[in-house]
């Protein structure tokens, strides 16, 4: 693999630093199309949905829970407690 200049280095870090930003503000539009989504679309958005909450952290347990209750509202509940603690 070959070496990276300084400026990569830097926009690689600085990706890494903000990833917990990018994580949440992507769920938040995915809670957004999941009040919209039926069927085949909302199963695959149930498992982006999944792997983003599992980037930030949350519990398996819990990502089980919200996707079994199939509920954006406490989806939406959850963001909320996650931008507060950001």
């Amino acid at each position: 693999m070959a070496e990276l200049t300084k400026y990569q280095q830097s926009i690689v870090k600085n990706y890494y630093a903000n990833l917990d930003t990018a994580l949440l503000q992507r769920l938040g539009e995915q809670v957004t199309d999941l009040y919209l989504a039926e069927g085949k679309k909302r199963d695959k958005l149930w498992t982006s949905i999944a792997t983003s909450l599992s980037k930030l952290g949350v519990a398996a347990s819990r990502i089980d829970h919200l996707r079994e209750s199939d509920d954006a509202r406490k989806l939406a509940a959850l963001l909320q407690e996650l931008l507060a603690k950001d």
